[in-house]
């Protein structure tokens, strides 16, 4: 399995993590996150999901829990703008490098502003995707914040 510019990034930053594959097959009525969720069998507070957004017209990253949605007013609050909206699908994957359903928060072509739920703190690891469908990492919240240079904030609910 050729590892993809997020596993790359852990590596070179010498982050202990563990690779999660998985079956990326689901059902049209479930999100690749909850898809995630239920081929592991983790936790869907534990699994995180990364959603790209426009902050006052800023391409910026939010990464939840997949137990939860993303508060949009929450994320304006703490990137520091405004108003947040979802970005268009096609601009998220260009700026990203990744298809929709693997956008991993790390290794990312063009490195976006990033807020990860403060929620993650109170885990020792937390899952987000590996930069590919079928393939998650877990790694200690700390470095997930640390490497995507994130600031933290309740922006989940």
């Amino acid at each position: 399995m050729a590892a993809t510019p997020a596993v790359r990034v852990l590596e070179k930053a010498r982050v202990a993590h563990t690779l999660h594959p998985y079956d990326a097959e689901h059902p049209d009525d479930q999100g690749h996150g909850e898809a995630a969720v239920a081929a592991l069998g983790a936790d869907a507070r534990q699994v995180f999901k990364t959603l790209v957004t426009r902050v006052d017209g800023v391409l910026t990253v939010a990464v939840v829990p997949v137990a939860g949605s993303l508060d949009l007013k929450a994320l304006a609050a703490a990137a520091g703008g405004r108003r947040a909206v979802m970005a268009d699908p096609a601009d998220a994957e260009r700026t990203t490098g990744y298809v929709l359903g693997g956008i991993s928060p790390l290794g990312q072509r063009k490195a976006l502003p990033t807020v990860v739920d403060d929620s993650a703190l109170g885990f020792d690891t937390v899952l987000v995707s590996a930069g590919r469908r079928g393939l998650q990492v877990e790694l200690p919240p700390a470095e997930l914040v640390r490497l995507t240079r994130a600031r933290t904030g309740p922006i989940g609910r």
